[in-house]
């Protein structure tokens, strides 16, 4: 496993030992879900619905498993709430019932720029619309930073909840996706915003 493919921790004062790198323990539970985009890992805290893992196959299951297992300091425990009513919600969603979630989300794995660009996308972002790149530079007050945003978009601990999938191009392309590109049209396919697939 590559250092870009893991969750960023604090930063270890060069004076300490190796045991103050580890984070502190957090209770943490997971749960997998078959939906009409392919499976989907759930992990949540206590605090909330903490990270949504597109294409979870067992290989990309055991990769998530073990970055939420360094970020949140051990493995999932059981009883953790918020996942049932997360996979509820998903699958009402899915179902076409759902417009918006309500879960609790736990923020703890964005921070920074791209925290503000996520909160401003679950705010202000509705089912069945879309904005720019462009447009949450402008709300975040950084109107230079539409490229910087794409990369809070990648960053996205919390895709298809936080709406990802509703930020385009600003030339009516349909922008890029962490869960590849058919994944995204799905999505807004399904929130009416592009016609759905003929097959």
């Amino acid at each position: 496993m590559t250092n870009s493919e893991q969750v960023p921790g604090p930063a270890t004062p060069p004076d300490t030992g190796p045991e103050a790198a580890l984070p502190a323990r957090r209770d943490w539970g997971r749960m997998r879900i078959e939906t009409p985009i392919g499976p989907l890992l759930l992990a949540a805290t206590r605090e909330g619905l903490a990270q949504v893992v597109f294409h979870a196959d067992e290989r990309v299951t055991r990769r998530a498993l073990a970055r939420l297992e360094h970020s949140f300091g051990g493995p999932p425990v059981p009883g953790i709430p918020h996942l049932a009513t997360a996979a509820a919600e998903l699958g009402a969603y899915f179902a076409g019932e759902l417009r918006a979630f309500t879960v609790p989300l736990d923020w703890s794995l964005s921070s920074g720029f791209n925290a503000r660009v996520l909160h401003a996308l679950a705010d202000g972002v509705a089912y069945g619309s879309v904005a720019g790149y462009q447009d949450l530079a402008d709300r975040v007050g950084e109107p230079g930073a539409a490229r910087a945003v794409g990369a809070a978009m990648g960053s996205n601990p919390l895709p298809v909840i936080v709406p990802c999938h509703r930020v385009v191009a600003s030339d009516g392309g349909i922008g890029g996706f962490g869960g590849g590109l058919e994944t995204k049209r799905l999505l807004l396919a399904l929130e009416g915003v592009l016609p759905a697939p003929l097959f």
